[in-house]
């Protein structure tokens, strides 16, 4: 599905996502301790650095696939993975929305805790913690995909 079938956007503020990964910590820290973190690149980072300061984790490894091509989804591509079962574990990731990306990543660390901070429902059942959940039908906005610009008012962009 492209972003274009989407039929609503969420667009996330650097300070909402600080917020809401902040928000994921809080519910993280009662879970744990955890040995470490694997963030998924490249949405899993930023939430990934946030969560690694609050929790006071200074282990972080990433898992790479590739799964998105300009804003199309593709065939899940791993261009690097990690060694272990995820014991004592903490995979992080900014959403999960078809849970395709999850499942595959689930089942190469299936004893890591995994957590996103927006979950829609088709992936929702995948990951163990989750700060919000946003319908299937919404595309997010995530600040590092965003720049500012002017935007015209609502009665302007009606007409």
């Amino acid at each position: 599905m492209s972003e274009a079938a989407y039929n609503k956007g969420f667009p996330v503020s650097w300070e909402q996502m600080h917020r809401d990964a902040r928000a994921l910590a809080w519910r993280l820290l009662e879970l744990g301790p955890y040995k470490g973190i694997i963030a998924i690149t490249r949405g899993g980072l930023v939430p990934a650095a946030i969560i690694a300061r609050e929790l006071d984790i200074r282990l972080i490894d990433t898992v790479c696939i590739r799964s998105y091509s300009d804003k199309t989804r593709g065939d899940l591509e791993w261009l690097k993975g990690i060694e272990g079962d995820g014991t004592d574990m903490l995979i992080i990731d900014d959403l999960v929305d078809t849970g395709k990306t999850a499942k595959a990543v689930r089942e190469k660390l299936p004893k890591a805790h995994f957590a996103t901070v927006y979950a829609k429902p088709l992936g929702r059942e995948i990951v163990d913690s989750f700060v919000t959940e946003v319908s299937q039908d919404t595309w997010i906005y995530f600040p590092w995909d965003m720049e500012l610009s002017v935007n015209a008012p609502i009665s302007e962009r009606a007409r």
